[in-house]
């Protein structure tokens, strides 16, 4: 009776391990992952999901070493990663989920002193640290406090690589460096004299003030078509094809539900 019972409960425990679907990566792509699992793990009994963040770069590496099912990206796979993970049999497999754009913020103080459009050049400058203050960009004459993003985020990639040709650059400029865009959105609230770059979906939930690139404004219709200059693509990946679970919770996120939940709450759908 005691065996039977030990092979039932460890039965059991096996289940209720292959029922969960972990996901972990972007804090970008994590609001809309998380509010997509609310909703499907109430719809439905089968499987259970769960959602942390850590970076683009820490979920790729999750979910290529088994620790998770998906990973949340906001950049694609780098070739390093390719090499290091796939195999002729197992390659990464990425799924677009939405799409996106890293957007420039300042504090109410510039903006509403007339800093409402950047060049790229000139937020090179401003990151590089060859422009150090406001008033050499028509605002007001304070010091700019530079907000960066943390190695291995997603977002810091594309935005190096955008502004200055290289994810690699460094940026000098940078008076300290936030963990997500929540840090950044905080940072640039408790200022009056920031700048810092954050997702759209974070743009859109609070007031922020966000600047034009190359004066063209981070609008729906200028993300979808490419015209902004630093529109991008949400992404969930696997190293190779997604468990039966992941499989469903993918197959939710793209359904007719799963793109309004995201257009609900400022992400453009897919």
């Amino acid at each position: 009776m005691i065996l039977l019972l030990v092979l039932l409960l460890a039965a059991a425990c096996g289940q209720a391990r292959e029922s969960k679907v972990s996901i972990s990566g972007s804090t970008n792509v994590m609001p809309l992952a998380e509010l997509a699992a609310e909703e499907f793990n109430m719809l439905q009994d089968d499987y259970r999901v769960t959602v942390t963040s850590g970076g683009t770069g820490v979920g790729i590496v999750d979910a290529a070493e088994g620790r998770s099912d998906i990973a949340m990206a906001s950049r694609e796979i780098q070739l390093a990663e390719r090499q290091r993970y796939e195999t002729p049999t197992k390659r990464f497999k990425v799924i677009p989920v939405g799409f996106d754009a890293i957007c420039l913020v300042v504090s109410p103080e510039v903006y509403d002193s007339g800093v409402t459009t950047l060049t790229r050049d000139e937020v090179k400058q401003i990151y590089a640290g060859d422009i150090t203050n406001w008033d050499e960009l028509g605002g007001p004459d304070m010091e700019i406090f530079v907000i960066g993003r943390k190695p291995g985020s997603g977002t810091r990639d594309t935005f190096l690589e955008a502004i200055f040709g290289s994810k690699e650059s460094e940026t000098p400029g940078v008076i300290i460096e936030s963990a997500d865009s929540s840090e950044v959105k905080t940072a640039i609230q408790g200022s009056d004299n920031a700048i810092g770059y954050m997702g759209y979906s974070y743009v859109m939930r609070g007031d922020t003030r966000v600047v034009s690139l190359d004066g063209i404004a981070p609008t729906v219709e200028n993300i979808k078509n490419g015209t902004y200059p630093i529109a991008r693509k949400l992404y969930f990946v696997t190293l190779g094809e997604p468990t039966v679970g992941a499989r469903a919770y993918i197959d939710y996120v793209l359904s007719q539900e799963g793109q309004q939940i995201a257009a609900e709450n400022g992400f453009i759908p897919i």
